[in-house]
């Protein structure tokens, strides 16, 4: 088996290629854009390479034939705030042969420990988490625009070499043709209507204003959590920039209460119907054929990649009040061809919106796992801490003198 390190346009070619190699077969698999990948990989398109590096590379047999590909990264904002330095591995594809999928793991294990890491997960993402991060187990089914699909022996390639389970991921979903639960729609009109509350969706003439209030909800909602790192407003404004083909601003939606930012919620357009049809090109026919599956409403799914509420406002029923107008947009004539949403993802370290998803009547659909490789194979081994655990609460009280 020979390794090429991705770094020329004939490795980058075979890059793309190993995918279609291994799902060539299997009607679930949507192929990523790949100008979309490229970016992950392009220190002017990903802010994550300001504090962090990346590297990949692809296996073939002595033949030149495709057996997989990895890639490794390092981002220093977060890996130093785990027990061990961690780095992480994905873009992940291979064969189904183990000694294919070890020399992988061992190359990105390598480079890690080279640069001064002491763990890695995978699979994971070179950036925000709501894309290409983690392994699918449960659902095997077409996935929803930024979540991973992959076989199901997968799973058996990465915990034969070592990975443990860190977290589940769970996607629910909701069917929008059934009515929501009576006693949910209840509560959410009544917190909806009091007026020290009141709802604003997106507009871009108010693109700073609303960047702010973002960055306000999520230092409010994140700010105790494990590993956070404030955001910054610039990566904020690149991704409205970047993401302006698939957003709708109808379906992005901030709650205040009085003029006080205290939850946002994310919803965009399933474009995984659409580049169903593309296979991962987009030039100017690519393009067309976009706009124009757009304009015959072909995608019928939504998804939520992001629901932050206030820790204050946590339980006040606020993100019932959030679903309750993204519901009179739902019902307009524009927005009716949708018919399906997917909550994605909940960690299950994170039982409040887990509950906040279920108290929808969604059902749980798929499940992800977010694993890790300690290169210290006798150090015990932790899951990731539930949040509002004692263990959590601790640390929160040591930051700030208070629970």
């Amino acid at each position: 088996m020979k390794l090429v390190e991705v770094n020329d346009k004939k490795s980058r070619k075979l890059f793309h290629e190993v995918p279609r190699t291994i799902y060539q077969n299997d009607s679930n698999w949507v192929q990523p854009l790949e100008g979309m990948v490229e970016d992950t990989f392009n220190p002017a398109k990903n802010k994550t390479f300001k504090n962090g590096k990346a590297i990949r590379w692809v296996l073939t047999d002595d033949n030149n034939n495709l057996l997989g590909r990895i890639a490794a990264f390092i981002n220093l904002n977060t890996a130093k705030t785990y027990e061990q330095p961690t780095g992480g591995c994905g873009f992940f594809e291979c064969i189904d042969k183990q000694e294919a999928a070890n020399l992988l793991f061992d190359t990105a294990k390598e480079w890690n420990k080279k640069n001064g890491m002491e763990a890695m997960d995978g699979p994971v993402n070179f950036g925000e988490n709501y894309v290409n991060w983690g392994l699918l187990v449960d659902g095997f089914m077409q996935q929803g625009y930024g979540m991973p699909y992959n076989p199901p022996y997968y799973e058996k390639l990465f915990r034969n070499y070592g990975f443990e389970v860190y977290f589940e991921q769970y996607c629910y979903h909701l069917d929008y043709t059934v009515p929501f639960p009576e006693r949910f729609w209840k509560i959410a009109e009544w917190i909806a209507k009091k007026p020290q509350y009141n709802f604003r969706h997106f507009d871009y003439k108010e693109t700073d204003k609303f960047v702010k209030d973002f960055c306000t909800v999520y230092d409010a909602a994140w700010s105790f959590h494990e590993h956070y790192k404030p955001l910054d407003p610039e990566d904020i404004h690149d991704f409205i920039t970047s993401s302006k083909a698939i957003l709708d601003p109808q379906m992005i939606w901030f709650a205040y209460h009085e003029e006080k930012p205290i939850a946002l919620f994310v919803m965009i357009p399933d474009i995984n119907q659409i580049l169903k049809k593309l296979n991962g090109k987009l030039n100017v026919l690519g393009i067309a054929k976009f706009l124009y599956y757009k304009w015959k409403k072909t995608m019928t799914r939504t998804r939520i990649i992001i629901m932050g509420i206030d820790a204050k406002y946590q339980r006040s029923g606020v993100e019932s009040a959030v679903f309750w107008h993204q519901e009179q947009i739902m019902k307009k004539k524009s927005h009716r061809h949708y018919k399906e949403v997917e909550l994605s993802w909940a960690g299950d370290f994170n039982p409040k919106i887990i509950a906040v998803y279920e108290a929808t009547g969604a059902k749980r659909a798929k499940t992800h796992y977010t694993m890790r490789y300690l290169f210290d194979r006798n150090k015990p081994f932790l899951r990731a801490p539930i949040i509002g655990s004692e263990s959590l609460n601790e640390k929160v009280k040591a930051k700030t003198g208070k629970i």
